[in-house]
């Protein structure tokens, strides 16, 4: 946290001071992360607004991780889900195949409001670990998501074609940034997710 502190810090001394080679910031949702190849591509949040983020910016980028490990935080989770919308029974997800969004109309079967984190439903006390989403269930056909960020947990079914795509499908990638000069190369990078700055 204190790293993270010290470089958003320095970022806003530097746009303070109208240093124009100091740098840029990027940031989004995960939705690949290659560990070997060392390159993560996530899609833009068009708001970096903690509690309303816009991920739309298309097309997705791609950014080698840092050659420092110093600088280098806890190594992203990739998911497929945008965008969680319970009011319109809808849930947009990035395909990969075609490079777009596709917004995938689904019927609740329940939902719980208010769950936070540390909630029995999503949070195992006894081990002291956190429930893993998402849960899919084959035979009923059903997915469960967790969304901390809406302190939500929802279970809702999709159209058959669905049911075949992997569980990342109906993941919320983490929120990263990174901090960069040379486009696609970053220098630092920032798992936000995982440093509790925003919640997925």
């Amino acid at each position: 946290m204190k790293r993270i502190s010290l470089f958003v810090a320095a970022l806003a001394l530097a746009s303070l001071m109208g240093c124009t080679d100091f740098g840029k910031v990027d940031q989004g949702r995960v939705v690949a992360f290659d560990k070997q190849a060392g390159k993560v591509t996530f899609i833009r949040d068009k708001k970096a607004e903690p509690l309303n983020p816009d991920y739309s910016g298309l097309p997705p980028v791609t950014y080698t991780i840092p050659a420092d490990p110093a600088e280098m935080g806890p190594a992203p989770k990739a998911g497929l889900r945008m965008k969680l919308d319970t009011q319109k029974s809808q849930i947009v997800i990035y395909d990969p195949q075609t490079q777009a969004f596709k917004t995938i109309v689904f019927k609740i079967h329940d939902m719980q409001e208010n769950v936070d984190r540390d909630h029995p439903l999503v949070f195992d006390k006894e081990s002291g670990k956190a429930k893993v989403f998402p849960m899919v269930d084959k035979t009923k056909k059903t997915v469960t998501v967790y969304s901390a960020r809406q302190k939500m947990l929802v279970t809702f079914s999709v159209p058959e074609e669905y049911m075949a795509w992997p569980d990342s499908t109906w993941d919320a990638g983490d929120e990263v940034r990174v901090y960069y000069k040379e486009d696609g190369k970053s220098l630092r990078f920032m798992n936000i997710t995982k440093t509790d700055i925003f919640k997925k």
